[in-house]
């Protein structure tokens, strides 16, 4: 039975991806204004709200989450244009491109942990800096989940700037920014100042939605917040969860109304980042056109390389410290390694972790291959009936991005209650969907639609269909973008900890569940067995990616180039 895209892809993919935000919202809009039957909730009124004002932390917990989204979006993306302006087109600008797949393959929740073993007062850098100062005994200082959410905007920057980095890349291309690099410098700017001048005003416009993602993103964010965040009281996501997961059942008003305001709270974010962007438009207009070549150039370039370089070698220490407690024995405090190696952790944990990465990968997969096949249906589509996509649809690809997972996620649950889906396995699978389709369409459209008509026309030429030009040129052609975009949107399904969780209702247990139920444990040693394992997961595909073309085009060297 062979693909037939047609006009009603697109149609069927919005639906895939707006259906489960939209019911959701509804499910959560009616408790939140007292509307739950089955918990006596029968009458309209705004008691939730009145209870969710009523809570002593709501104050701090709002200011928190506007802060660590505002905070790591800024440094994120001008981390982004830093390494951009300075080092683009450069040999040690390719090699940080390199290092993109691994740094994104990585969860959110791995990523997290390893920061936390690096900076906590009994972390690494501690035992580096341990024995010249004489210390015995890890510093008395709140560094991990410190009350100004320090510690999680460097765990949301590590992981959002390679989002940026390469949502840039894939803009850059179409502005051909090394004609404008060389037309500026020719007149005398410098590089950076060149850059700002000539390409990011032209640039920024390409990456808003992406921005705009990662701010949604890092102000709702559950996983990273519970092991980098505070707890005292926790951003507002972490705290609405704890609320739905309350054994008081009455409960769910309250959090239905905190998922609401969290809604607000993020749309307030995007408007003052909007406002921003307008205010500095406006002062940036005559910056454009005085002619000033700029100072400060060499300083720029070292920030921007060395901040870069750091991010990436602390997510790889991160990982390499999981490795080293996954396998630790007795490991005291200055020490930099253990005194001794053991398997006991793999040995103790491993036929249990082997379940759960089987289904993490078969979550995964089906997800992921459900994405693609929507994905490549879309653009297929395109290709025979010449449909181009304007921002709106771009918009409509982002809104699952751009929505907080707490915000609509509860009123799924209830939906799946309602239905008899809850805890199922397919009823995960289906929600992981919303959030793989974006990526599997961010990743291949680009490839897909920059494939040589010519191609095609020679296929009907020779008296192939649409069909036969679809399965037998488009499809080999593209194998290698084809699998990348599968690997990334296997990677962004390991990593989905809230949609796991709630409408798995705990009933259907992955790797990224488990690493977080086991954060309040402490143990480093079971912490580093599991985070290995969830990262193992997301790096597997990104390994077959690299793998099936190189097997499947090893005589066929023109073919690699797809």
């Amino acid at each position: 039975m062979g693909l037939s895209p047609t006009r009603a892809a697109p149609a069927l993919t919005l639906l895939a991806l707006l259906g489960p935000v939209a019911a959701g919202l509804v499910g959560t809009l009616a408790p939140a204004f007292g509307l739950m039957p089955a918990l006596g909730g029968t009458d309209l009124s705004l008691e939730p709200f009145g209870d969710l004002l009523g809570w002593p932390g709501l104050a701090r917990a709002v200011a928190l989450s506007l802060f660590t989204g505002l905070a790591a979006t800024l440094v994120s993306l001008a981390l982004t244009v830093l390494i951009c302006a300075g080092w683009q087109g450069t040999h040690a600008f390719r090699a940080l491109e390199r290092a993109l797949s691994p740094l994104l393959s990585v969860p959110h929740a791995a990523a997290a942990f390893g920061l936390a073993f690096l900076i906590a007062p009994s972390g690494w850098i501690a035992r580096l800096i341990a024995q010249p100062l004489g210390w015995e005994r890890p510093p008395d200082l709140l560094i991990l989940q410190d009350p100004f959410g320090l510690s999680l905007i460097a765990g949301l920057v590590v992981k959002e700037m390679p989002f940026l980095l390469l949502m840039t890349l894939a803009a850059l291309p179409a502005l051909r920014p090394a004609q404008s690099l060389a037309t500026a410098q020719a007149l005398g700017y410098g590089r950076v100042a060149a850059w700002f001048k000539v390409i990011l005003p032209r640039l920024y416009p390409q990456i808003r939605l992406p921005v705009y993602a990662v701010l949604a993103f890092s102000v709702s964010v559950v996983d990273v917040a519970m092991i980098l965040g505070p707890g005292t009281p926790p951003p507002l996501a972490v705290q609405v969860l704890r609320w739905m997961n309350d054994p008081d059942l009455a409960m769910r008003f309250r959090a239905a109304a905190g998922a609401l305001l969290l809604l607000a709270l993020t749309l307030a974010a995007l408007l003052l980042w909007r406002g921003a962007e307008i205010m500095l438009a406006r002062l940036a207009a005559r910056w454009l056109v005085t002619g000033r070549r700029g100072h400060g150039e060499k300083l720029l370039r070292a920030l921007g390389l060395g901040f870069g370089a750091l991010s990436a070698t602390l997510v790889l220490l991160g990982l390499i410290g999981l490795a080293v407690w996954s396998f630790a024995g007795l490991w005291r405090f200055p020490e930099l390694l253990p005194q001794g190696w053991s398997l006991r952790s793999w040995m103790r944990h491993g036929p249990e972790l082997l379940a759960l990465f089987g289904r993490t990968l078969l979550i995964a997969a089906t997800s992921s291959g459900i994405a693609m096949i929507l994905t490549t249906a879309c653009l297929e589509a395109e290709q025979r009936h010449g449909l181009r996509p304007g921002t709106r649809a771009l918009w409509l690809l982002y809104l699952p991005l751009l929505v907080p997972q707490i915000a609509f996620l509860p009123g799924l649950q209830v939906a799946g209650l309602l239905t008899g889906l809850d805890g199922t396995l397919a009823a995960v699978i289906a929600v992981h969907v919303v959030f793989v389709l974006p990526y599997a369409f961010l990743s291949l459209s680009d490839p897909f639609r920059a494939l040589d008509p010519r191609y095609a026309a020679v296929a009907h030429a020779l008296g192939r269909g649409p069909g036969a030009t679809f399965w037998r040129v488009r499809l080999p052609m593209l194998l290698r973008p084809l699998l990348t975009a599968a690997a990334v949107s296997a990677a962004v399904s390991v990593g989905q900890y809230l949609p796991t969780l709630l409408i798995g209702g705990g009933r259907v247990p992955t790797l990224t569940t488990e690493a977080l139920a086991l954060a309040s444990g402490g143990d480093r040693r079971v912490i580093g067995v599991t985070a290995l394992a969830q990262t193992g997961a997301a790096f597997l595909p990104f390994g077959l990616a690299l793998l099936i073309p190189a097997l499947a085009w090893r005589n066929r060297r023109g073919m690699r180039h797809g």
